[in-house]
């Protein structure tokens, strides 16, 4: 091979170069080109919003519905519950119900060992015998009496008829008189002593019959018909007469506890935003997590007509039929009260409320000119809180327009333009969170 086919003409290096320039060059600029827009749309952009008037979001304020409902959490209580004690002292001698057991009024529950009380009616009744033979000693002296009386006064009687004739001496006639009078008084004195003997018979009587019915305390009955949710006393056990079972783990407790559970009670603390629409007879819709989807119908059976004045709350019972026994004493449940308010309160936006050291208080969007709006600041009352939307009691008409989640443009007199938010779905029932 030649040395000259090795050879590369100058001119095609100078060319090959010439066009690696070309190809940097364009590189270059493809991308100097794009990062110069983009600042220069930046810079722009900057310019443009210091002197540009800030865009807020507007919504009209609307009325809440008329019919609206309420959710309170409450626990279920039975209608009637008493705790059974005993009013006998002694010695359990046999139970006869249980936990769980259903008693009719009057049903034998236990009975009680008192061998005291026996020996006291005993008492008692020999007390009552002899008090009624003294009081029959009593009236026979006093008929002895009587009689005594009696003869006296006939002997008087004659004397005064004798000495008139000077048939007998003054002295004689004055002696049979003063018989007769002492005669007389012993008829009081028997007198006394009867109707002590008569009080005496009452009063023993009215011992008697307070053993006797102590000692009918010896059987313990049911008070009402319901089921025995408690039993704290065993066969055996000491009872003293002022409480229950004196066992080791029933120190101190009642004997029985009896509910009546066929129609249980909610206790609600209805807060004072609904309280005026609560009334006697009112339907509540009762639910429980246990049993989903299935509504238990109550109704108001009864209110305080009044409010706390710390908590602002109105109290109302709840009463529910509980026949299939569904409802237990002690679960929790959410109760539904549905009323109507003849003069609904105001909703805006939740995130339209400003906080303040001034309260609450919502940002007006007024007419300045054809694009513009001109912020004013109003304070209002808030009623329940939805969390997305809030109640408000007064402060507005229903014809503003209110700026949503404000931010630090929105101030007292600050010039705004507005866009109009779009109709926000109706809030789902409070749970008595009013303020």
């Amino acid at each position: 091979m030649s040395q000259q086919s090795h050879h590369i003409s100058p001119v095609k290096v100078v060319i090959a170069l010439i066009l690696l320039a070309i190809v940097i060059a364009a590189v270059g600029l493809a991308g100097y080109l794009p990062r110069k827009q983009r600042e220069e749309a930046a810079n722009a952009l900057a310019a443009s919003e210091k002197s540009d008037i800030p865009v807020v979001t507007v919504t009209r304020v609307k009325r809440a519905s008329a019919d609206s409902e309420t959710v309170l959490p409450g626990s279920i209580s039975p209608l009637v519950e008493a705790s059974i004690y005993a009013r006998a002292s002694g010695y359990v001698r046999k139970r006869y119900v249980d936990i769980g057991d259903r008693v009719k009024e009057g049903q034998l529950l236990a009975e009680i060992e008192a061998p005291e009380i026996d020996q006291q009616v005993a008492m008692s009744h020999a007390a009552v015998s002899q008090a009624q033979q003294q009081l029959g000693q009593a009236k026979a002296s006093l008929l002895q009496s009587q009689s005594q009386r009696d003869l006296a006064k006939l002997t008087s009687d004659r004397y005064g008829k004798l000495i008139a004739r000077g048939a007998v001496a003054q002295q004689d006639a004055d002696t049979q008189l003063a018989n007769y009078k002492t005669a007389d008084a012993l008829v009081s004195a028997q007198e006394s002593n009867v109707r002590a003997s008569e009080e005496n018979v009452r009063q023993a009587q009215a011992n008697l019959d307070r053993v006797l019915t102590l000692q009918e305390y010896k059987s313990v009955r049911a008070p009402f018909a319901g089921i025995v949710t408690a039993r704290n006393v065993e066969a055996g056990s000491l009872i003293a007469a002022n409480g229950g079972g004196q066992g080791a783990n029933s120190a101190g407790s009642e004997m029985y506890r009896i509910a009546q559970i066929d129609t249980v009670r909610i206790v609600e603390n209805v807060p004072q935003a609904i309280a005026p629409g609560i009334f006697t007879g009112m339907p509540a819709e009762v639910t429980v997590i246990e049993y989903p989807g299935r509504k238990f119908m109550g109704k108001v059976a009864r209110t305080s007509n009044s409010l706390d004045p710390n908590s602002r709350t109105m109290l109302v019972e709840v009463q529910v039929l509980n026949k299939d026994g569904k409802l237990l004493p002690g679960m929790y449940s959410d109760v539904r009260f549905h009323n109507h308010r003849d003069t609904p309160p105001y909703l805006i936006p939740g995130d339209a409320i400003v906080a303040g050291a001034a309260g609450p208080r919502v940002a007006l969007a007024l007419d300045e000119g054809a694009d513009s709006k001109k912020i004013h600041l109003v304070p209002v009352t808030m009623g329940r809180d939805f969390g997305t939307q809030t109640e408000i009691t007064s402060g507005l008409d229903g014809s503003e327009l209110i700026v949503m989640n404000p931010g630090d443009d929105v101030h007292e007199g600050a010039i705004v333009k507005s866009t109009l938010a779009k109709e926000a779905p109706a809030p789902a029932a409070g749970r008595g969170n009013a303020k």
